[in-house]
């Protein structure tokens, strides 16, 4: 069974989708949350035994009907890509969980398509060819694209039109891009692109660079890098809280997408196309930052606040993936983590502050106090700490992390201030938004809050999503030395092709 295992993430959130949408979980409601609840227990559980024998054993590749690479279909468990599982595995529990509580009664639908997603996004992680990137894209995809109308609403489905419009657009531009790269070399297995790629000669080079120019296009689209980033704020703002804290790990889908091929493919050893996208990263991440920031300080609401948090973590990411080099993808990977749990329990967090506050939602204006208060006001420090990188939180460490990385680089004297400034931007926005939320509620005897409590599989998410920040540090030197070895794993690019194209199981 251990041969199988690479395997599983990707077949069990499958199995687990067409289980939910079969009798008796089709229409008994208590067995649907019964199965989905188990079954994301069983795929994170699976997915921390990939991770260990990965750190243990090395590289494990999966070739699919015994097929080796590059002819056949392979499944590639390094370090990177365990982790990022692992990771997207545990936020779809915690998100199975919440959505227990109540958010699964709009419909019916909502477990089978959490399940789906979760096996798009690990298999976008797990798959070793480019063909499979875009196969796994749109399974995640068509996914969100039903997650985004959970609930039903005028605003959700102008926000989904327009994500789906985008998104058709760069499915459209990724076949084309991988096209021109298959014309060209005459593969799509990354391991085997990457040895090619140096080995370019006259137009050739040029058609590559176009390709690969083209997927930089698809791969910015897709995590919301600048100025491709606009569809973001609004979608994930209208989208239900629940889903759109399962969507904080779709746009690093997109970040992976970049680092795999920009630092195995076109990394040090793709000659004439040595780092070809580079400057480009580079200042579209400042710039992204930067639009983060603007629109963290102009939101008028938490959950809109939130996504643009999550615009600056992205520009942050593809900052560290311009550097090219392995302490940069080290702090690249625990920065990523971070982000990621902290923006999911920050959705989570404003839908109950959202239904205590009645008519005024989650909006920074005087309104309704909450209902709990306390509860909901330590959650709120915590992750307000969290995010703008306060000890003893993983933010802090994150932050320290990503600024020494930088220290040296060439473009410190930019990065440095954007980021700072930046941090600062986040302290003026998120004391803002405590202070209208908790601070500025209006207390009056003759209208009581009769709004419900948090039901506790609620807390119990949030709760085990924040209590992550804590853990990353607590277990800070385990954790960082595991990124920097899965860095260091990801920069050694002939160790790379060799256990693709030599270690089919």
């Amino acid at each position: 069974m251990i041969q199988h295992l690479t395997s599983l993430p990707v077949l069990l959130p499958m199995l687990a989708a067409i289980i939910l949408l079969l009798p008796p979980c089709g229409k008994n409601l208590f067995a649907r949350r019964l199965a989905s609840g188990v079954m994301a227990i069983i795929t994170f559980v699976v997915s921390v035994l990939l991770l260990i024998t990965v750190h243990n054993e090395g590289i494990n590749v999966y070739a699919i009907g015994n097929w080796s690479a590059p002819f056949g279909i392979v499944l590639v468990a390094d370090m990177l890509s365990s982790l990022l599982v692992t990771l997207t595995s545990f936020l779809g529990v915690m998100v199975v969980l919440y959505g227990c509580a109540g958010d699964d009664e709009h419909g019916s639908f909502f477990h089978p398509l959490i399940h789906f997603l979760i096996l798009g996004v690990n298999g976008a992680f797990l798959t070793g060819d480019l063909f499979n990137v875009f196969v796994f894209f749109e399974v995640l995809l068509i996914a969100s694209y039903a997650l985004l109308m959970h609930g039903g609403g005028k605003q959700k489905t102008k926000a989904a039109l327009h994500y789906v419009i985008l998104n058709l657009v760069g499915s459209s531009a990724f076949l084309i891009g991988l096209g021109i790269l298959y014309g060209v070399l005459g593969t799509l297995n990354i391991a085997d692109m990457a040895q090619k790629i140096s080995l370019l000669t006259g137009d050739d080079v040029y058609l590559a660079k176009a390709g690969g120019l083209l997927l930089l296009v698809v791969f910015a689209l897709k995590s919301a890098l600048l100025p491709l980033h606009l569809w973001l704020p609004n979608t994930y703002s209208s989208a239900a809280p629940v889903v759109a804290a399962l969507f904080a790990i779709m746009t690093k889908v997109g970040v992976y997408a970049m680092l795999r091929v920009y630092t195995v493919m076109f990394g040090e050893q793709a000659g004439e196309l040595e780092h070809m996208a580079q400057t480009w990263l580079w200042g579209l991440a400042i710039a992204t930052i930067a639009v983060g920031a603007i629109g963290v300080l102009a939101a008028q609401d938490l959950r809109k606040i939130t996504a643009n948090l999550v615009l600056v973590s992205v520009g942050t990411l593809v900052a560290l993936v311009s550097l090219q080099n392995i302490n940069a993808t080290a702090a690249l990977l625990y920065y990523l983590v971070h982000s990621t749990l902290v923006c999911a329990a920050l959705f989570l967090l404003a839908d109950i502050i959202s239904i205590q506050r009645g008519k005024v939602g989650d909006r920074l204006v005087a309104g309704r106090v909450v209902k709990q208060p306390f509860l909901l006001g330590t959650l709120f420090i915590i992750a307000a700490l969290t995010v703008i990188g306060m000890p003893p939180f993983s933010g802090f460490v994150g932050k320290i992390w990503i600024l020494k990385t930088t220290l040296n680089s060439e473009n410190a004297l930019v990065f440095w201030p954007a980021y700072l400034i930046t941090s600062l931007v986040l302290i003026i926005a998120l004391a803002r938004a405590g202070t209208s939320l908790f601070w500025e509620g209006k207390y009056t005897g003759s209208e009581p809050n009769d709004a419900p409590n948090a039901h506790p599989l609620q807390v119990i998410a949030i709760v085990g999503l924040l209590i992550c920040s804590v853990m990353l540090v607590v277990f800070g030197g385990v954790i960082s030395e595991y990124t920097i070895k899965a860095a260091t794993q990801l920069h050694d690019i002939s160790g790379g092709i060799n256990a693709v194209l030599k270690g089919g199981v």
